[in-house]
């Protein structure tokens, strides 16, 4: 199922300067992120942007989690 959110998620360097986008859309993932963290319900958001599903959301937050997941850390010494 992961793997058929992320094909939800598109980077092209022709679509918004190559952010992740909503694929066939020009709506960034970290729009739909920034909404959620401010409470706006899924609800909201599929009825401000149309293009949006329930599916597109759940993959925003996939992809947001791959991303903090692949992250290197590395340790500053004092």
């Amino acid at each position: 199922m992961n793997d058929k959110l992320l094909k939800l998620i598109e980077v092209n360097p022709k679509v918004m300067f190559g952010k992740p986008v909503v694929k066939g859309t020009r709506i960034p993932v970290d729009l739909i992120l920034e909404r959620l963290s401010y409470g706006s319900s899924e609800k909201e958001i599929m009825e401000s942007y149309p293009n949006i599903t329930k599916k597109a959301i759940q993959a925003c937050l996939w992809y947001a989690a791959l991303q903090i997941r692949n992250e290197n850390i590395y340790s500053i010494a004092s």
